[in-house]
């Protein structure tokens, strides 16, 4: 899968902007945190976007306490690009956004097997994951008030295989993730599932012209959790209520607005709470009405 933008991904890391060099206050007014903590070994650098009077001691850290907000997590696509555009900043349809930088050296979730031609197989997946829960339950409490029942994600591209490959499986149950919404890419679950997350609300969204691999990954993918709420026990009725997919817009990877990569995301991000709601329209569709049918063999 290519990076991002037009630098690879190496040089991307090399010339990483200085930690708290980028804005400080967000398009809608909330003040922007950025720094970085290392977990389990690894550099987990992060934003969070959020009203003053929700950051714990200005965001330096500190004691925590229940907050009424939610919180929104993007996962980037390999090369880093919206970490450091940061589409789900501000508060959107009462989620605070999140961002977090893969701790990659290539700036790639779940890491780069260099026998892989697909760009599909994400061999550090679950350590990359382990640290994102990590991060969402012991330190990010300590820099903004969040209602910890209320953890949305999403992905892009890369982060979309990180999320549905090994995020989801893994810590949506215990996180207790309500929903997510995986742009231009996905993975059916590369690990075991731990817990129950057939009741998990979660919205694929593709183009027209999707990277060739990733036409073939995505209807796995939703096969995949198709078949979990499946053998739950769901209906059909409650599955299609739960899972929706859309692949109409004429464009290529990511560009949901028919126009660019960038601008793409942001449209997607910025009609997140509506997809999550099932009211959400991208360029006259509505998507959450738009279902992927995938014989489950």
């Amino acid at each position: 899968m290519p990076v991002d933008r037009a630098l690879s991904a190496f040089e991307r890391r090399q010339r990483l902007p200085a930690i708290g060099s980028g804005p400080a206050t967000a398009t809608d007014g909330s003040v922007i945190v950025e720094n970085q903590v290392v977990i389990n070994g690894l550099n987990m650098r992060f934003k969070v976007s959020a009203p003053a009077t929700e950051l714990v001691n200005g965001g330096g850290g500190g004691g925590a306490a229940a907050g009424t907000l939610g919180i929104n997590v993007l996962f980037h696509g390999d090369g880093g690009q919206s970490f450091f555009d940061f589409p789900n900043q501000g508060v959107n349809s009462g989620l605070m956004g999140v961002a977090l930088l893969s701790p990659d050296a290539q700036l790639r979730w779940g890491g780069v097997d260099p026998t892989d031609q697909t760009g599909l197989v994400r061999p550090d997946g679950p350590e990359h994951s382990a640290a994102v829960n990590q991060f969402l339950t012991d330190v990010l409490p300590t820099i903004v008030n969040f209602d910890s029942s209320k953890i949305f994600m999403e992905g892009v591209s890369g982060g979309s295989l990180m999320l549905s490959g090994f995020m989801i499986p893994t810590f949506g149950a215990s996180l207790g993730v309500p929903g997510a919404v995986l742009g231009c890419g996905a993975l059916a679950p590369q690990v075991t599932v731990q817990g129950d997350i057939s009741g998990l609300r979660i919205h694929w969204q593709s183009t027209t012209n999707e990277l060739v691999d990733l036409q073939t990954a995505i209807p796995q993918s939703i096969a995949a959790y198709e078949k979990i709420a499946v053998d739950a026990g769901l209906s059909n009725a409650q599955i299609d209520q739960l899972q929706t997919a859309d692949a109409s817009p004429v464009g290529g990877h990511c560009e949901f607005d028919q126009k660019d990569f960038v601008s793409g995301v942001q449209l997607l991000t910025d009609n997140f709470g509506q997809i999550i709601n099932g009211n959400a329209v991208l360029n006259g569709v509505t998507v959450a009405n738009v279902r992927f049918k995938v014989d489950i063999q």
